[in-house]
């Protein structure tokens, strides 16, 4: 059997065995985060968020189909596209590796059998070590772009070794022109394979070089980054750009329909392109033919956004920035809805605005393109070079002061500025998360810069204790936590050796793979200039620059060989080799990993989503927010096609005018939103931001008054702000809107027990200084609704974002319903809470009849994102309504709600706030006579508290600067006090004791009364 045979054979069967571990450890349905919006527009080629993932949307809409029309599996079938295109790279990279081993081991001498087992076993190693690492696997069972993305970088970078290997053949360009197309088809993907370009280029100068040098070495990296450049922004963004301009002179200027500008523009680039072509081959002008192919080729790629454009014609239901003419299309590209991170100049933190630039945009009326402007940057009182601590928001200012050591005030250096970046941007934002895949993972919390949460960690406790501490002192449920991985620096070690030994034997392949580790690693680091307290880990980002690792760790075999060669024979060299670095690389790895990778029992999101659709009455208008809110409610409704006759908002998209607009258009069974504001008086450019005057007004201003002043085009209605513009204002935050008693008790709006309550006028107050066509949505929308339709809010919605709305919204769960009722202390007999209502009997419902959990009771793993969302159901839906049920003398029920979450959530405890969380569940159980069942679940609770408490306490001890650790000393003490409430109630002695005795010895240790 040739070489070529095994290799290909060897390629494929590594790629087998990854994608079938990554098929039996899939999740059967959607994901968190962007999974949802993903697989709903994937299923039916709809416009998902900026800057869009066409070519990722169309291939798994081909997965999609392999559900043969159940449209419950649909989602688990893309979510094995991820899987197949995971199990593609690592056969790439097995490839890539033996590639590069075969070259070095092959060049001065014959081959020989010991040479090909070093080369195989390096593919082996390295390919499978990565195809177990923790962030690739990650993405590899669930239908996001990253998995995809991946392999377009294993591909190119195959594929230029594979032009190497060819360079003196006739035709061997033709594999940069293949690299090309797969670049221009990767911008469908994702752009992180862009970042390839540069080892690219260092590839093909040191083939072509007649002689290396340092300079045209230099030279040839500059000429990579300008070709990155190029793509980047000149044909992803400026040649868009171009043709708008072109189009808006067409139809501005010559009268012609839209899109003619378009048509001309391609029908140029075409000819010049093909003019190009000929005149470079009959001139035998080679470099330049070569050139013009591969533009030519980046840009048959590129056209996958061509389905952006259709589908933004189409107007499906989900058609983000509703892309359907160039200059629309061209802000989809620029990802113009989201802030942009200062980069080469920006401010401090503290910096103040002191005016505002401004740039000319335009957007399609009716005939023809019309100009506005709108702000473009800001303009700061300090500005630094490559600012990193520049965020104006509280929380990050907070937590600059805090991780810098500055006091409330002092103003930050450009020192603290380049402190940031080392110690967190590539310290904590990637240096901890390269050390997880290669080193070990403490537990999957979200780190914060805290010792107990999100650090690396290698196994080797000496060590561990002396980075973190209280590793004597560690709990049960540390300890056996399945995110909890040691790998004791093997794999690292073996990359390390793998890099030595390269560069040792070619230099010029060392630089090559340095470039791609640095680029799609601390170059991404530099770009994004990640803000702290980021929603989620963002590790997924740099896994190609971990991919790069990967190929040292491969090489690291043949650096093992190579040393035990100095000692034994070589084939227990060989032996020798193989068994270290298999143990050292994929055994430990997927050993470590499998429990916390294997997603194949999670369903909560898909649950939660569901919940969400179910609490709504029928027609209902239900205001979401965020990514876990919203993303699986759409594939729900998309998709599998439940509840489709409840009208989903997404408040935070809302600001745009786009969305404002199609908000009003109905989709499946669900009716527009009853929005009376024109959309001329809302357009893009108009009425952006409406700020507000104070005119010390004495009463609540009518919502109907309010919108009509705010949307008046009467000078008289306007400011002049400080740009010398003149814009609306609202005078008054006190609204009001009247309310129909009779009405409302007739279309059901209330129920029963509540209508005693209901108000004869709605008055609230406005939070914010400003208000956005979301403020304006829902003003039309309270005005127009006359209660025809239930409006639900979310659970999850930041209470700065219900426009003051809050004291009307009875909590029904999940959601909460907008009733015109006032919060009393009783209601014919029903208690609520003077904190806000809450419709008990609709509560009850949904949790014993209608709600689902996601099967976290029996899942042996719980992931972050579900562990939290578990806690919260325990505090505010089963503890809430429990207590509310005995406050109203129910104890049946009561009890009812508390068996049910014993049953339903977790067995485990999985955060200190547990504890706390679950105590009116527990003091429920025993109060309706179910004692065994609070034991269980307290002494659980009070294990896991005494646990974790010693270890936070010799944390503290031994770590003198802790932070985030003292809000989970808190949350222990407070735990105790309420577990000693609920025993004093429960009269049970022994548990008493013992909560009696840790509440003494926090005394002692914290010196509290």
């Amino acid at each position: 059997m040739t070489y070529n045979r095994i290799n290909s054979l060897l390629g494929f069967a590594c790629g087998m065995i990854a994608t079938c571990v990554y098929i039996a450890t899939v999740e059967k349905t959607v994901s968190w985060w962007d999974c949802g919006e993903f697989i709903a527009c994937a299923y039916k080629l709809e416009v998902a968020h900026q800057p869009g993932a066409p070519l990722f949307l169309l291939i798994q809409n081909i997965f999609s189909n392999l559900a043969l029309g159940n449209t419950g599996q649909i989602a688990y079938w893309m979510n094995i596209g991820s899987a197949v295109c995971s199990g593609l790279t690592v056969t790439f990279l097995f490839w890539t590796i033996t590639a590069i081993a075969k070259k070095i081991l092959n060049k001065d001498r014959q081959a020989s059998l010991s040479n090909y087992l070093q080369i195989f076993g390096a593919g082996i190693v390295g390919a499978m070590a990565f195809s177990f690492s923790d962030s690739f696997w990650y993405s590899a069972v669930e239908s996001e772009v990253y998995a995809m993305s991946s392999l377009c970088t294993a591909v190119v970078f195959w594929a230029i070794l594979k032009w190497e290997a060819r360079a003196d053949e006739e035709g061997s360009d033709r594999w940069l022109v293949f690299i090309a197309f797969v670049m221009g088809l990767s911008i469908g993907v994702h752009l992180l394979n862009l970042l390839a370009i540069p080892a690219i280029a260092m590839v093909v100068y040191f083939r072509r070089a007649s002689q290396i040098s340092a300079k045209g070495t230099l030279k040839a990296f500059v000429v990579g980054i300008l070709i990155l450049g190029a793509v980047l922004w000149g044909i992803i963004q400026w040649l868009v750009g171009l043709a708008a301009k072109v189009d808006l002179l067409f139809v501005n200027s010559l009268g012609m329909g839209f899109g003619t500008g378009i048509f001309f523009s391609c029908l140029l680039l075409g000819g010049l392109i093909i003019y190009g072509l000929y005149y470079s081959y009959k001139k035998q002008k080679y470099t330049l033919n070569t050139a013009l192919l591969v533009l030519c080729f980046v840009l048959f790629g590129y056209s996958s956004y061509t389905m952006v454009m259709i589908r933004g014609k189409a107007n499906p239901s989900l058609n983000n920035n509703a892309p359907d003419n160039v200059f629309s299309f061209l802000g989809y590209l620029s990802r113009e809805q989201y802030i942009r991170e200062p980069l080469i100049k920006g401010p401090y933190y503290d910096s103040q605005v002191v005016g505002v630039d401004s740039k000319t945009s335009y957007r399609k009326d009716k005939s023809e393109y019309v100009p506005f402007t709108q702000v473009d940057k800001y303009q700061f009182d300090k500005e630094t070079f490559f600012p990193r601590i520049y965020s104006q928001d509280g929380s990050h200012q907070a937590y600059y002061r805090s991780y810098l050591n500055l006091k409330e005030g002092q103003q930050p250096t450009f020192s603290d500025n380049f402190k940031f970046f080392f110690n967190f941007q590539l310290g904590d934002m990637y240096t901890r998360y390269f050390l997880w895949n290669f080193v070990g993972r403490q537990n999957d919390k979200q780190g914060y810069g805290t010792y107990s949460d999100g650090n690396w960690l290698s196994g080797i406790k000496t060590l561990d204790n002396w980075r973190l501490g209280g590793q004597d002192k560690l709990s049960q449920a540390q300890e056996h936590d399945p995110s909890r991985n040691t790998y004791f620096f093997l794999p690292l070690l073996l990359g390390i050796a793998g890099a030595i030994w390269l560069y040792k034997n070619n230099k010029p392949y060392t630089l090559v793979i340095t470039l791609l580790f640095v680029f799609t690693g601390i170059a991404i680091v530099v770009y994004l200039n990640q803000t702290p307290m980021q929603p989620r880990e963002r590790d997924y980002a740099y896994v190609g620059s971990f991919y790069a690792f990967a190929i040292w760790i491969g090489l690291g075999l043949i650096a093992l060989v190579r040393f035990f060669k100095r000692f034994v024979q070589t084939r227990y060299a060989l032996a020798t080799g193989l068994s270290f670095a298999l143990l050292g690389g994929p055994i430990i790895l997927i050993h470590q990993n499998w429990d916390d990778h294997n997603r194949s029992e999670k369903s909560l999101a898909r649950d939660m989503a569901r919940n969400y659709l179910e609490s709504c009455a029928p027609n209902a208008i239900l205001f979401t927010y965020g990514d876990h809110d919203t993303f699986p409610v759409w594939y729900l409704q998309e998709v599998e096609g439940i509840r489709r006759d409840v009208r989903v908002v997404v408040l935070s998209y809302l600001t745009g005018d786009w969305y404002m607009q199609q908000a009003k258009q109905p989709t499946y069974q669900a009716a527009g939103l009853p929005v009376t504001v024109s959309p001329e008086k809302t357009k893009k450019g108009v009425r952006d931001y409406i700020p507000f005057v104070d005119r010390q007004l004495d009463q609540a201003v009518d919502i109907g008054q309010l919108l009509q002043f705010v949307t008046s085009d009467d000078p008289d209605y306007k400011v002049q702000l400080n740009s010398g513009s003149m814009e609306n204002y609202f005078p008054s935050k006190k609204v009001q809107l009247s309310v129909d008693r009779a009405e409302v008790v007739k279309k059901n709006a209330v129920p029963s027990y509540l209508q005693n309550a209901i108000v004869s006028t709605m008055e609230w107050e406005i939070p914010n200084d400003h208000l956005t066509r979301a403020d304006l949505t829902l003003l039309s929308v309270l005005e127009n609704n006359h209660w025809d339709r239930p409006i639900y809010f979310s659970n999850m919605l930041p209470g700065d974002i219900k426009l003051g709305l809050d004291k009307y919204l009875v909590n029904e769960g999940f959601t909460s319903r907008l009733m015109p009722v006032a919060a009393a202390e009783k209601s014919q007999g029903k208690s609520s809470e003077l904190t806000g209502l809450v419709n008990i009997e609709a509560l009850y419902n949904n949790i014993m009849h209608t709600y689902t959990w996601g099967n976290i009771k029996n899942a042996q793993y719980v992931d972050t994102d579900s562990f939290r969302f578990a806690s919260m159901y325990a505090r505010d839906i089963f503890g809430k309504a429990a207590r509310l049920l005995l406050a109203n003398g129910q104890v049946k029920q009561a009890g009812e709600i508390a068996k049910k979450a014993y049953d339903q959530l977790p067995d485990r405890v999985y955060a200190m706030s547990d504890a706390i969380n679950y105590a009116d569940i527990i003091d429920s159980l025993y109060r309706t006579g179910q004692p065994q069942l609070a034991n269980n679940m307290l002494d659980r609770n009070l294990n896991y508290v005494a646990e974790n408490m010693e270890y936070l306490h010799h944390l503290a001890a031994e770590k003198k600067n802790l932070s985030f650790e003292w809000n989970d000393i808190q949350i222990g003490l407070d735990s105790v006090d309420r577990y000693r409430e609920i025993l004093l109630d429960a009269k049970d002695a022994k548990r008493l004791a013992r909560v009696e005795g840790l509440r003494k010895q926090y005394q002692n240790w914290y010196g509290i009364e």
